[in-house]
């Protein structure tokens, strides 16, 4: 594996890190690309119900934020009541690999944390 450094006085924001940080920090915005990767399409209120923690306004903001950011794609659709969807764009759809990484990872350490 080929090892990538930062040079000394580089700042975090100016690297690649940086920048996908910048796109995912949120205490919640993982596990909403991980529940739309997971189901496709899903509506705003499952997506809260299945966080549970998240007040509505959070769970607004931070999907405002990731469709901004184009890693998210919001579909209104002309009805009443009004039915909003969400899903992964192809920039969304990017980034799985990596949380799937950190998901296996996170077991790996949660099996040896138990032996």
């Amino acid at each position: 594996m080929k090892e990538q450094t930062v040079k000394t006085g580089t700042e975090l924001e100016n690297t690649g890190f940086g920048f996908t940080l910048s796109l995912i920090k949120g205490k919640h915005k993982m596990l909403i690309l991980y529940l739309l990767f997971e189901h496709q399409t899903i509506r705003h209120n499952e997506i809260k119900r299945q966080i549970g923690t998240i007040s509505y306004k959070s769970l607004s903001c931070m999907l405002k934020e990731l469709e901004k950011d184009q890693l998210v794609n919001r579909v209104e659709f002309p009805q009443i009541p009004p039915k909003v969807e969400y899903s992964l764009t192809e920039r969304g759809r990017s980034l799985m690999p990596v949380i799937n990484s950190m998901c296996e990872w996170g077991e790996n350490e949660k099996r040896l944390a138990e032996n």
